[in-house]
């Protein structure tokens, strides 16, 4: 969360107080108390917009209100009505946080601890005398209970003329997309960036095509065109991505750097990892030896590495201390709303979505970051895949250790939220499992900045005004379907799939008839509906082997005979 660091002393390092960052071992669940049930909010989804990290405090909250159950407790000889324990309400809690795809499997129960401190501190819960305000709360049987009224928080109203001139400005620069006020070619301005020339003349070969059978009709475009063409582009990919009407409320189009999207297109080696021309902007040589040492362990080519016992969990420390000091997280404070909002799509149906919306996502990013982000997700997801790996924390597995390490060096907020250690862990355990894909870079958007550009150059309708307009041209996408719909997709695909098999087997002439009729019996078997379906009657079935139906004969009903009495 936001805020000041918190600190523990570290039976896994050796190391106490304030010197060791890493989380505290974790309790396992007591199997002594009952679990409550889960409420629905895993249903139910909180749609993209501003402010999201707000309005999922708000559902958490009423969730926990409305599903937490309450019973009566005997303490100090007393009772009390309508309460719950501390640790029931963990207990509860946690399920639901897990069960939700906001938050997903990762949580853990320190973290469910940490959440209702932060329930405790806002007045959402108080203890059994009314005491509220602390984050006095662990796990035990400490007696709590609601308040009559849980606040929820309210989200910041925008002024209305501000609105309408942000507005107004994403209109204007819209249209300076269409308008090309002067087709001439103007240096392009450095922003900070270092383009190295070979890279620059790959660029402009790729971009901007000099063709001289056509010279008469083509005009040139300026480098502050082609820049806006990138804003553009990607920003209609990400908003048909998302689903959204307008992504006004998720990212302001200034914030949209096109020299950050075409650095980080060209400036790659062959894995993709973004290479800096300013090397006082790369990471420090002993932290990429130490990332590089851990990543590869233990066939680290650096065989002059100290072999000590904890050696890896010193230089793991490293590496969280490098990260954990710097000023902000690596995707931005600027983008804190923009990747909260897609975290609303990480659910099983709508995986591909997140994907190619966070591969969008990353691409805004200074390349400084987004090759920090590269390197720091290779590392950890080759250490948590690693089996050779050794133990680095007591208590925590080597994939919960990444992953509540660097979440709050990849995402948070720059005012404190509630919520950010819990969306922070779900993202990074996403780009995790993904960061090959996420963090490659897409070559259709290349391509489609092409086009666009040569439609502009090629399509162009002079006006006796401004010059040149050239009309955008139209993309089309796969529309986005619900949970419902794609679970009836993936039924009828799959049993569109069984049903073609079954003609295969049908229409094999080469196999024999005996494995033929094997093998269909051993399908009527598995699949009866769909064998019903193709042979309804016996007729049918005896037509494919050009039998005729058997029928079975009655069988001969014998009377029985009657035995008379031995007495007469």
């Amino acid at each position: 969360m936001a805020g000041p660091t918190v600190v523990w002393g570290c039976a896994a390092t050796g190391v106490s107080g304030a010197e060791c960052r890493l989380p505290p071992p974790c309790r396992a669940p007591g199997a002594d108390r009952p679990s409550g049930p889960v409420g629905g909010m895993e249903n139910q989804g909180v749609p993209p917009g501003p402010y999201r990290a707000t309005r999922l405090w708000n559902e958490v909250t009423t969730s926990f209100r409305a599903g937490m159950p309450l019973r009566k407790h005997r303490q100090h000889f007393k009772k009390y009505g309508n309460c719950f324990t501390a640790g029931e309400a963990v207990d509860w809690l946690y399920d639901l946080l897990r069960n939700n795809s906001n938050f997903g499997p990762e949580v853990t129960r320190q973290q469910t601890i940490q959440l209702l401190r932060k329930f405790l501190k806002n007045h959402v819960i108080e203890d059994i005398k009314g005491k509220w305000g602390s984050e006095n709360l662990d796990d035990n049987g400490q007696l709590f209970r609601f308040p009559a009224n849980s606040p929820l928080k309210t989200l910041p109203r925008r002024h209305p003329e501000l609105r309408k001139n942000r507005i107004e400005n994403f209109s204007k620069d819209k249209d300076s997309i269409f308008k090309l006020r002067n087709l001439s070619r103007r240096t392009p301005k450095k922003h900070g960036l270092h383009f190295s020339q070979e890279n620059a003349e790959k660029m402009n070969c790729e971009i901007i095509n000099e063709d001289q059978e056509n010279s008469i009709d083509n005009r040139e475009i300026s480098q502050k065109d082609i820049e806006e063409v990138w804003r553009y582009v990607i920003l209609i990919y990400l908003q048909t991505i998302l689903g959204v009407s307008s992504l006004e409320e998720v990212i302001n189009p200034k914030q949209v750097i096109p020299q950050y999207i075409m650095y980080n297109m060209t400036n790659t080696s062959k894995h993709g990892v973004v290479i800096l021309q300013d090397k006082s902007d790369d990471l420090p040589h002993w932290v990429l030896s130490a990332m590089k040492c851990l990543a590869n362990w233990p066939r680290s080519n650096d065989m002059n590495n100290p072999t000590y016992v904890g050696f890896e969990r010193d230089v793991f420390r490293t590496i969280a201390d490098y990260f954990l000091d710097l000023p902000e997280p690596l995707l931005t404070f600027e983008y804190y709303e923009l990747f909260v909002n897609i975290l609303g799509l990480l659910q099983p149906h709508l995986e591909r979505v997140a994907i190619d919306a966070l591969q969008l996502c990353c691409l805004l990013l200074p390349p400084p970051n987004r090759r920090r982000l590269q390197l720091l997700m290779r590392m950890i997801s080759r250490m948590s895949q690693n089996v050779d790996m050794p133990q680095l924390h007591d208590a925590m597995g080597t994939r919960s250790l990444m992953i509540h390490t660097f979440s709050r060096c990849v995402l948070r907020c720059a005012e404190e939220v509630d919520l950010d250690e819990l969306l922070a862990a779900r993202l990074v355990s996403f780009l995790m499992d993904h960061q090959q894909e996420i963090l490659q870079v897409p070559s259709y958007l290349q391509t489609a900045v092409e086009k666009h550009l040569d439609y502009l150059r090629k399509g162009h309708i002079k006006n006796p005004g401004d010059g040149v307009i050239a009309p955008l041209p139209t993309y089309s996408y796969c529309k986005q379907i619900s949970a419902q719909e794609f679970d009836e997709q993936k039924v009828s695909t799959s049993q569109a799939a069984v049903a073609e098999l079954l003609e295969n087997i049908i229409k094999n002439k080469s196999l024999p008839v005996k494995e033929k009729r094997k093998k269909l019996k051993q399908f009527q078997k598995e699949y009866p509906l769909i064998y019903q379906k193709r042979f309804p009657t016996s007729e049918s079935e005896a037509a494919l082997f050009g039998d005729k139906p058997t029928i079975k004969q009655p069988m001969l009903i014998l009377r029985k005979p009657k035995f008379r009495s031995l007495r007469y």
